[in-house]
């Protein structure tokens, strides 16, 4: 049970850490949600966005994270 409650922890720290970052730097990250393929259709009473190209970045960012953090463990 304490390791549990470590990794709620743990858990909870990278998320404020993330925010954090988030709120301090977010006028440089106004091009996420803007990149070449993200589907943007705005018509009168009508706006439909999906971020094809900006989840892609961010699936691969968390699989590289989870990949080096996994081969750090595993050795």
């Amino acid at each position: 049970m304490e390791t549990l409650g470590k990794l709620i922890f743990s858990i909870g720290g990278v998320l404020v850490l993330a925010g954090l970052c988030l709120w301090l730097f977010a006028d440089q990250l106004s091009w996420l949600g803007k990149l070449p393929g993200d589907i943007r259709i705005e018509r009168p009473n009508f706006r439909f966005y999906l971020p094809l190209t900006s989840m892609l970045l961010a699936s691969a960012l968390v699989s590289a994270v989870l990949w080096v953090l996994n081969g750090l463990n595993g050795s």
